[in-house]
């Protein structure tokens, strides 16, 4: 068996059993396989159409090739932030400032990102320019857990198998081909957080990454994304949109649309989301830690932060959680979060 053969298979629509994705992630992972062998495998899997079983293989196949960074004392009491990227909305950092509002908040965050590859600036890189070490090790990466209440996976430190599969993600990004990795970032977090909060590019793949969730084994999860009508969307919750949710694990009874209206906000307009490069978004987070950010802007951090406060138990409701995470945010408990990051990294 080969490549080759399990390209056929797709291309006939057949699904790939697990047997299949085990020997396919080798063969990806592989320096020796042919560039464009592997493209076309990746372009035959999105044009069938991933399933949730086969996501959830690959996902189990590249978690195992990952860098272990001995976090499972917290992993049960963690969640990340999370979301697919690939919107070409343009948005600012929303998860990047709900994990410094949670973790000011007490609750544990296993943040897994990597730099903007669809946007000028990716959680990465905003959380390095707020003090964060990407090359962070292991153990400070435990450290950082211990006395932050938070840790960031740089995703290329964490999947050394990456490395031979780039190549072929550009060479199918030139193409204009979306593939299977567009969408495993979220559910390969080296720290296998119980927990996630996950954005979706498209409303469409909301309830097919609730179910790669549920395979998981997820403790409790949400998938969300917010319709900007005409076909656009976001890979976020917004108060500018309705939004696309489903849940997973023990909220997997939610299944629907949340409006902003719905938890207090009133709605605004995606403009008041808008981010930019690094520079531009570190004065979006002093005007917002200052309260001068659009209303939207700040609202949407609310109803995130919130959603992960309820999904963590801390809070018996999403509502229960705005006034909780506004404390935090708007109060000057993030701010000095930020500083004792700066002061963390740079010990």
């Amino acid at each position: 068996m080969g490549l080759e053969e399990l390209t056929r298979t797709l291309t006939e629509r057949r699904e790939l059993s697990g047997a299949d994705i085990a020997f396919a992630a080798a063969a990806l992972a592989d320096p020796a396989g042919a560039d464009e062998v592997k493209a076309s495998f990746l372009a035959a899997l999105a044009t069938k159409g991933e399933t949730a079983a086969e996501i959830a293989a690959f996902a189990r196949e590249f978690r195992a090739r990952a860098v272990d960074p001995g976090v499972g004392e917290w992993s049960s009491r963690a969640i990340d932030i999370v979301g697919t990227g690939g919107d070409h909305a343009g948005g600012f950092n929303i998860s990047s400032l709900v994990v410094l509002i949670l973790a000011s908040a007490g609750v544990v965050v296993m943040k897994h990102g990597n730099r903007g590859i669809t946007s000028k600036c990716g959680s990465a890189d905003l959380l390095s320019a707020l003090g964060v070490r990407l090359d962070a090790p292991p153990e400070l990466a435990r450290r950082a857990l211990a006395e932050l209440g938070y840790t960031f996976f740089f995703a290329p430190a964490y999947h050394p198998a990456f490395r031979h599969i780039a190549p072929v993600r550009k060479l199918l990004a030139s193409r204009g081909q979306r593939s299977v990795f567009n969408i495993l970032g979220p559910v390969i977090n080296p720290g296998r957080p119980a927990h996630v909060l996950m954005g979706v590019f498209s409303a469409a793949w909301v309830p097919v990454m609730a179910d790669v969730l549920d395979q998981l084994g997820i403790e409790a999860g949400l998938t969300g994304h917010g319709d900007l009508g005409g076909g656009r969307g976001i890979d976020e919750l917004t108060t500018a949109t309705p939004n696309r949710v489903r849940g997973a694990g023990r909220v997997r009874e939610i299944d629907g649309w949340w409006q902003p209206q719905d938890f207090g906000f009133v709605p605004g307009t995606f403009d008041g989301l808008r981010g930019g490069d690094v520079v531009e978004n570190l004065a979006i987070v002093d005007a917002i830690l200052a309260g001068r950010a659009p209303s939207v802007l700040i609202d949407t951090l609310l109803l995130n932060a919130a959603t992960a406060l309820w999904l963590m138990r801390k809070v018996p409701s999403v509502q229960d959680g705005v006034e909780l995470a506004r404390d935090h945010l708007l109060g000057g408990a993030v701010r000095t979060k930020i500083a004792a990051t700066r002061e963390f990294y740079a010990a």
